[in-house]
């Protein structure tokens, strides 16, 4: 069973069980048979398959894979594995690949994100395909099934990241790492045991049930454990992971959060700094900093639409060295263009431990504007509403649909754009004054919910 309404922009969520379920293990079968097609696994030696901890990983991973084998591929089944250890397997190996996934979304969600070989981006044209083969009916089983086997790739992960970051020489530091009983309470064993670093664990158990705060650092609520932690034990930072710990948000030492568009500049500046006149990517909702760190830096700047898949394929497209974007997804084109919050976590232990200043200070340079932060509305006719706030904005600034509606002044800019993954309308509003940012911000929101 498959509703369409689980095929999203960027990938697949949706809820497996309850009473009222939008896919079943039937329906991963189906999906695991109608991707070999679309992605064209038969060409390829197998497909590489990771999952988070979510209660329903075992059984549709299952029957996704069994659905691969039925059309004569083989898988390489990784087991447990945050998102970004799949791009890496993708990577490594050359393989294409499928995480199960649902990311931030409640424990009830579980969902896929594809990958072609070297951690490639799919489309959303792919996703349509599949969503239309896999409602259609069962292709023909191949002569010949597919072989699983099962392949550990945790500590070449952690290997593979620890390449890439000089963490030699830095002073101790203490770390509290939040990871929500998702999936960076297995990885950060491996890639932050270190003696340098006095690792203080939050939530570092697996439980799909999320006992103790939803897996999304998005909500200020879910970084409130974090931020009593770093001033309980004095500690230097806190870095807070999504549930499939491909996102990573940063708290100071004063317990405050960073702007994830204040990392972004900050890993830009450090990359530009490496590969002068570089290309950088960010998404539309993204601060003006990055794009002026970017530019003052003689970088090039490449601005895209919200999403993994979006990001990725400008990445490709310019042979970006970074991206990032304001949910505390970024980008390494030395991690074959993919996502990944561990790394992005490393940058920041490593410009903090090679400094004898605070994070807060080497951050304070790069939050330049007052932001909003993301807020949500659900709505009947999100393009009615966008129109309505189009012309309410009318000759107040320049206007683009590039990522749903933006409006952008001197000193200022306003988005409001559907999401990829839910019935919601958002909202985010920038500024140069919190006074001019919390009158945009308000205005809107009256508009959006009349």
């Amino acid at each position: 069973m498959i509703k369409r309404g689980i095929f999203k922009a960027n990938d697949i969520r949706g809820i497996t069980g309850g009473l009222d379920p939008e896919w079943d293990a039937a329906g991963a079968y189906a999906i695991g048979a109608a991707a070999v097609d679309v992605l064209d696994l038969q060409t390829a030696r197998a497909l590489v398959v990771g999952r988070d901890m979510r209660i329903s990983g075992p059984r549709m991973t299952g029957a996704f894979i069994d659905g691969v084998l039925s059309r004569g591929v083989d898988v390489i089944d990784i087991g447990l594995s945050s998102t970004d250890q799949l791009w890496f397997a993708s990577g490594w190996l050359d393989l294409p690949g499928a995480m199960f996934t649902a990311s931030h979304n409640p424990a009830e969600y579980n969902g896929i994100k594809f990958c072609l070989a070297g951690a490639k981006p799919i489309t959303s044209a792919n996703l349509v395909e599949i969503a239309e083969r896999a409602s259609g009916s069962e292709p023909k089983p191949a002569a010949t099934t597919g072989q699983r086997t099962e392949r550990d790739v945790l500590s070449a992960y952690a290997d593979h990241l620890h390449s890439l970051v000089d963490m030699t020489g830095i002073r101790p530091l203490r770390v509290v790492a939040d990871a929500g009983n998702g999936m960076a309470g297995y990885t950060l064993p491996a890639v932050l045991g270190s003696d340098d670093l006095d690792l203080i664990g939050l939530f570092t158990e697996l439980d799909g049930s999320f006992p103790n705060h939803p897996p999304n650092p998005l909500e200020p609520e879910n970084l409130l454990d974090a931020q009593a932690a770093v001033r309980d034990h004095a500690a230097d930072l806190a870095l807070v992971f999504d549930g499939d710990a491909d996102r990573c948000f940063i708290i100071d030492e004063r317990g405050t959060v960073v702007n994830p568009s204040a990392v972004t500049a900050m890993i830009a500046a450090q990359e530009l700094a490496r590969e002068p006149g570089a290309t950088i990517v960010c998404n539309k909702i993204t601060s003006r900093v990055v794009s002026e760190v970017v530019q003052a830096a003689g970088g090039k700047i490449v601005i895209t639409k919200v999403g993994h898949t979006f990001v990725k394929a400008a990445m490709a497209e310019h042979n970006a060295i970074f991206g990032g974007e304001h949910s505390a997804h970024y980008y390494f084109r030395d991690f074959w263009g993919a996502d990944t919050g561990m790394l992005a976590a490393l940058h920041v232990l490593a410009a903090v431990g090679h400094s004898d200043r605070p994070l807060s200070q080497l951050v304070a340079g790069f939050e330049r504007y007052a932001a909003s932060g993301e807020i949500n509305s659900r709505v009947a006719d999100q393009q009615m509403i966008m129109d309505r706030v189009a012309a309410a904005f009318a000759g107040r600034g320049e206007q683009d649909r590039l990522d749903g509606l933006t409006i952008s002044g001197p000193d200022w800019w306003v988005n409001v754009r559907p999401s990829n993954t839910e019935p919601l309308l958002r909202l985010n509003v920038e500024a140069t004054s919190t006074e001019t940012m919390e009158a945009l911000r308000d205005e809107t929101l009256g508009l959006i919910r009349a």
